[in-house]
């Protein structure tokens, strides 16, 4: 039997109490839920799944008044909703689809979408903003062809447009996206769509949806649906689940009127808990996205290309002051782990090599972390072809009364969430009103101002980028934060003491995501920060600080701390890409480098390796470091060799150190640290000026 992501809600808040605001100031503990999940008799709505559709399932639930609970089997947004593209979006590839092919589904899909869009920018500003996103065009035909289409977007969205879309001339296009392509460019067309920080986003539906009354709770798992038989026809109907906490193996049962299934890539899973012999209708399909140096594009300013080598759409979009690239689309197997291939990973580098100048070298070591989400296609079991991919979301109600909702799209989680739960009240004749889920600012979002990171920095002496960080990953609640944050003992900043050097994540945060439900240290680097998802190496670096700062909070044993240590490397290393990394550097690495750059390296080599050994050791670094007044701490030493260190014999050979020169060569690793060094210490050993040895990007 398949395991399924389940989450748990609980709202107990009855009909007449007053929605205009939450009634928790603070989304309670995750013990105080699980003592509701348990002690209350029957929700009226229990929810499997805790990514965005069925946190919002959840939301629109306990704001209409209903008992509401929420179970997920791992952490909130684990699974795809965390691993997206990060755009809020109507589709523009769909609207032309609906153009040419008089599609009228798909028409109305792409409406939906856009009326979304202004909804989520709307109640959560601080996760999200409108983003310009330019179209090269490189044939003079395309200019009307794709202005018309573009046009057509902004047409559709009416009231909801975000900013007209424009045209730019050769010239212009340069000056906004100065990396790109300039032969045979004749110009391009910008228009906006939203982007989000999409793993805080489904965060802040889920403890939105806790201050409102739910009982939601992450680590639970669906061990089996709970079924008795109506009174009146005598046919058995879904009541509940058994549930167990994945933390504790401790199980029970949550009993409720009515089961709502929203378990994404698992929805089956859960669909054959209720009936064996149900024909499955999710067919999954992997998107794979990397992450390069913020360098590669514009800081405000995507770009699209709609027509890859395979027919496939491919986004190149700033995110988070990186640059976020992708997506692939693939049938796969249903997995909780999925793993990115290097096969995606290469074809996504291509396709961005084919829009950037020729003087931007792309470089398979820029890929800063990798992932691959799991999209829940589905076919619509209504449909007379059954075969038939359903382009919008689908809600199912079983025989026995399970409710399904599939499909659909990160942006439309809302309406998707709204249709389901009205289908919930109507066919078990539950006491609820309409939705009241638009225009409902979620957790963080309703004193959220542009200029509230000034407010940090002033009352408590953040750094700026720390302070903008934090108001724009907490919204209003980044003064909760601050009001956590360490004293640096320095002059400037007065508090906040990072997590890691190059990214304005601070040990704060860590004891704050505690209390927004993370349970494990990949929780923490993975969807409280996003560490994870920008730089796998600096994640590796922060894990043994956040490891500690967890264990302190929640009493974790010395066994525990090492195993959540391991769990999160495993993590990074398989579903992150850092295993990549290792691949593109092996002892079977060919060395293609031409004879007068091998002798100018085996030159540099021997100038550490004084003793002609044929080797060098930490020693030897020492050595020439100390004759250029360089100090630097025996641990780092030790992780720069070990970088380059392929048999792990504790020494760097020369076949070794040429391996490395030739896959810096061809791009294939970038900012190696023994490499940096070696190639500092060479150029500047006779002047004795201090060697910069600080990680270059980093990259896989």
């Amino acid at each position: 039997m398949s395991i399924l992501v389940s989450r748990v809600s609980l709202a107990y808040v009855e009909a007449a109490t007053c929605f205009s605001e939450p009634v928790n100031r603070e989304p309670p503990s995750r013990e105080a839920q699980l003592m509701t999940l348990q002690n209350t008799s029957e929700f009226d709505i229990l929810v499997i799944g805790g990514g965005a559709t069925g946190c919002g399932c959840a939301l629109d639930a306990v704001t209409r008044g209903l008992k509401t609970a929420l179970v997920e089997r791992n952490d909130f947004a684990s699974g795809t909703s965390s691993r997206s593209t990060k755009l809020i979006h109507g589709g523009v590839r769909y609207l032309q689809k609906a153009i040419t092919n008089l599609d009228v589904e798909q028409y109305r899909m792409v409406k939906e979408a856009l009326h979304e869009r202004a909804n989520l920018l709307e109640i959560a500003p601080h996760l999200s903003a409108p983003l310009p996103i330019m179209l090269p065009l490189y044939k003079w035909w395309q200019l009307p062809y794709y202005w018309v289409g573009i046009k057509m977007y902004d047409l559709v969205a009416g009231s909801h447009c975000l900013k007209s879309s424009y045209v730019l001339s050769k010239s212009r296009a340069l000056e906004h996206f100065p990396m790109l392509q300039k032969d045979k460019l004749v110009g391009a067309i910008v228009y906006y769509d939203g982007q989000h920080n999409d793993a805080r986003m489904n965060l802040a539906i889920a403890l939105t949806a806790a201050r409102y009354g739910a009982a939601t709770a992450n680590y639970m798992e669906v061990v089996s649906l709970l079924k008795k038989t109506d009174p009146e026809t005598g046919k058995e109907r879904v009541s509940g689940a058994r549930c167990k906490d994945v933390l504790t193996g401790h199980e029970f049962n949550v009993r409720a009127k009515c089961v709502i299934n929203a378990t994404g890539p698992f929805t089956d899973s859960v669909r054959k808990m209720d009936d064996n012999d149900v024909v499955p209708i999710c067919q999954p399909s992997a998107g794979v996205h990397i992450v390069m140096p913020g360098y590669y594009s514009p800081e405000n300013m995507g770009l699209l290309d709609p027509a890859t080598s395979d027919g496939r759409v491919i986004f190149f979009l700033p995110w988070e002051k990186m640059t976020i690239a992708g997506t692939t689309d693939s049938p796969t197997d249903v997995t909780h782990h999925p793993i990115p291939s290097e096969d995606d990973i290469n074809f996504i580098l291509n396709e961005v090599r084919n829009y950037l100048s020729c003087d931007v070298e792309v470089r398979r070591g820029d890929v800063l972390a990798a992932w691959s989400g799991i999209r829940p296609l589905v076919t619509d079991p209504k449909s007379a072809n059954t075969q038939s991919i359903s382009r919008n979301h689908v809600v199912e109600v079983s025989d026995s009364g399970l409710i399904t909702i599939a499909g659909g799209k990160w942006t439309t989680y809302r309406s998707m969430a709204e249709d389901t739960v009205n289908k919930a009240v109507k066919l078990h004749n539950l006491n609820a009103g309409p939705s009241r889920t638009v225009g409902l600012f979620l957790q963080g979002g309703k004193d959220w101002s542009p200029t509230l990171y000034i407010r940090l920095v002033q009352d408590y002496g953040l750094e700026s980028e720390v302070a903008q960080h934090l108001a724009k990953t907490y919204g209003d609640k980044a003064f909760d934060v601050a009001k956590m944050a360490s004293v640096t003992g320095k002059r400037w900043p007065v508090v906040g003491v990072r997590l890691v050097s190059e990214f304005p994540y601070i040990e704060a945060e860590v004891k704050y995501g505690i209390k927004e439900y993370a349970c494990t240290a990949v929780d923490m680097i993975s969807r409280r920060t996003r560490l994870a998802f920008l730089n796998v190496q600096a994640a590796e670096e922060a894990l043994p600080k956040i490891v500690e700062l967890m264990g302190r909070e929640l009493n974790w044993s010395e066994l525990r701390k090492q195993e959540e240590l391991e769990t999160a490397t495993r993590f990074l290393y398989y579903e992150m890409g850092y295993k990549s990394r290792t691949e593109q550097l092996t002892d079977s690495t060919e060395i293609s480098l031409l004879p007068p750059d091998i002798d100018r390296y085996k030159k540099r080599f021997h100038m550490f390796d004084e003793d002609e050994k044929g080797f060098i050791t930490i020693v030897d670094v020492q050595r020439v470091l100390e004759s250029i007044n360089v100090q630097m701490d025996e641990d780092t030493l030790h992780e720069i060799l070990c970088e380059v260190d392929l048999n792990k014999n504790g020494q760097v050979e020369l076949h070794e150190f040429l391996q490395l020169m030739s896959a810096v060569h061809t791009g294939r690793v970038s900012g190696s640290r023994l490499a940096i060094l070696m190639k500092t210490a060479e150029e500047n050993l006779d002047r004795r000026v201090p060697i910069p040895v600080d990680r270059s990007c980093g990259g896989l």
